[in-house]
């Protein structure tokens, strides 16, 4: 099975030791995206914010990988307070045509750079 790692520049580079994405076969496994503008590096303040900015790096990452949202069967999204959730729920839903990718939402400590929400994922083609 070939391995190819997915970079673009229209998605935050990777803040450790790690790759946007790797495609493995007609497999995408996608590192967890966080909220930094790649052209200016900032972070929004609100959670619609973030999150809106976490879905635009996923699709560039996607659209790097020759893929959209349709692709997607899997997503984690991680949270630093879940009270936020159905705010991240109204936002991620619209970047689906309704075939949502089974899911997972868990509550962690701290993420990376004090964001306050994460997606990763799986797609195929």
């Amino acid at each position: 099975m070939d391995k190819k790692i997915i970079c673009t520049d229209k998605a935050p580079k990777a803040v450790g030791p790690y790759s946007q994405a790797v495609a493995a076969g007609n497999m995408l496994f996608i590192s967890g995206q966080i909220p930094v503008c790649p052209e200016m590096g900032e972070i929004p303040e609100s959670i619609e914010a973030q999150t809106k900015q976490v879905m635009e790096n996923f699709k560039a990452v996607l659209a790097e990988a020759g893929m959209d949202f349709s692709n997607v069967v899997k997503t984690t999204i991680y949270l630093d307070n879940m009270h936020d959730f159905m705010a991240v729920n109204q936002i991620y839903a619209g970047y689906f045509d309704g075939n949502f990718p089974a899911r997972a939402t868990v509550q962690v400590g701290k993420l990376p750079l004090c964001v306050r929400v994460e997606i990763e994922g799986i797609a195929m083609k």
